[in-house]
């Protein structure tokens, strides 16, 4: 695989001192690996405005360069100027731009944006280029798309509004991301299209994500992990080898690099990116 590959990682606000600890801890040992760049999750409706602000912050103070998640969804055009005049205000050049979820309870407010490739425009036309902006890519479609050709139409409309990278939801059938850039290539987009990757360290916690974002566990995986129990070392190791393979796969076919899903657990994430030389 190419020397250039480039390597990032999404990070998620903590909920209390402790997991606060186990991010600091984690962050450190993977700043180790000198990433391109982190990610930090944006809440339901902006519900971790705050936690993501403090954890960007944290971040650069590692010394990494880090890009927050920003979402339309539920709020105002004033509250996205002051967010992002915060963020240019200090020093933050990038942006992870998306339509977001609306949070239980926030009913029919959905703010003054409903889609990302308006948020991207919006950027643009009052920021310029202060930001570069990746936006999300769906290999296997969004759960809530109409079909796969409207999905796909939505991505090229985020990408013409500005965008300068995209970021994709993990998935573990490659075929599906090599065909997603066939398809998007074929529409003159040509940004990178980079594959995230989520490390598989336990099974129902996996189900359950893959459940919520529509990602398909292949039947072969899913039977491999029910075998293995609660036998936690097992399904680590049998994770770590699976995602690996994947990750090679990708790298070794012309994907720019691999960003990883973390969840602010290091232990994995660093296991396969030595598997793999990325960051070493």
């Amino acid at each position: 695989m190419s020397s250039k590959s480039i390597l990032s990682l999404e990070y998620f606000p903590p909920r209390d001192i402790a997991a606060q600890e186990r991010l600091v801890r984690s962050a450190k040992r993977l700043a180790a690996l000198n990433p391109a760049y982190v990610s930090v999750t944006f809440g339901a409706g902006g519900s971790t405005r705050t936690g993501t602000l403090d954890t960007v912050q944290m971040l650069r103070n590692l010394g990494t360069d880090v890009a927050p998640h920003l979402s339309c969804i539920g709020a105002t055009r004033a509250d996205l100027h002051a967010i992002l005049d915060n963020y240019r205000n200090r020093g933050i050049r990038r942006l992870v731009t998306l339509r977001g979820d609306l949070p239980s309870g926030m009913g029919g407010d959905t703010g003054d944006l409903h889609h990302a490739s308006e948020l991207v425009h919006f950027v643009r036309e009052h920021y310029g280029d202060a930001f570069h902006i990746e936006v999300a890519a769906y290999p296997e479609m969004h759960p809530q798309a109409e079909s796969a050709e409207r999905d796909l139409g939505y991505f090229v409309d985020k990408v013409r509004a500005g965008a300068n990278g995209a970021i994709t939801q993990y998935f573990f059938n490659p075929d599906a991301y090599f065909d997603f850039v066939d398809r998007v290539r074929a529409h003159g987009v040509d940004i990178p299209i980079t594959p995230g990757i989520m490390p598989v360290t336990n099974y129902t916690q996996l189900a359950r994500f893959s459940a919520m974002c529509g990602a398909e566990i292949p039947r072969w995986v899913r039977l491999r992990l029910q075998d293995f129990g609660d036998d936690k070392a097992s399904i680590r190791a049998f994770g770590v080898d699976m995602v690996t393979a994947l990750a090679s796969r990708l790298l070794e076919q012309g994907a720019p690099g691999v960003h990883f899903y973390t969840l602010n657990n290091a232990d994995a994430v660093v296991q396969i990116c030595d598997n793999l030389g990325l960051g070493s």
